[in-house]
């Protein structure tokens, strides 16, 4: 895996032996291509060892690695993002509640927008704030407003 954009552009992710998923790949492209702030959120105790091993080797001082469950941090985080981007696991249970969660936690400033990562199989297009659908492959992803 390599970053594709930016100051890092070609740099290789080298995830820690076993590290299958959530690397976090996308808030290194956002970091490497000039956002001020990125905070990445993951539960998973493995996955938050191996992400903060990926912003150390790499050298990344915009990433900010927050460990706690996502209902969690909805709960009590008081920054309002321009940009909020959920790529949850594809089995996820809740998968379908997340714009609701995201954007009724307020966390989304007035121009922002939610960009939720989902298998083709899901649908979100008939969603209250749902703007816009792409797909890449098999990798979908649907943008929503903040209110």
């Amino acid at each position: 895996m390599r970053i594709i954009g930016g100051k890092y552009r070609g740099r290789r992710l080298v995830p820690p032996p076993g590290f299958k998923a959530g690397t976090g790949s996308i808030s290194y492209e956002f970091a490497s291509r000039g956002v001020r702030e990125v905070h990445l959120i993951e539960q998973d105790k493995k996955h938050i060892a191996g992400i903060k091993s990926i912003i150390k080797d790499i050298g990344f001082t915009n990433i900010k690695p927050v460990h706690i469950d996502v209902k969690a941090y909805l709960k009590i985080c008081q920054t309002k993002y321009d940009i909020v981007f959920a790529d949850p696991p594809y089995d996820l249970k809740w998968l379908k509640d997340i714009p609701d969660l995201v954007t009724g936690s307020g966390i989304i400033a007035e121009d922002g927008f939610l960009i939720l990562e989902h298998p083709r199989n899901v649908s979100f297009t008939n969603h209250r704030l749902f703007f816009e659908h792409r797909s890449y492959g098999g990798v979908n992803f649907s943008f929503f407003r903040a209110s």
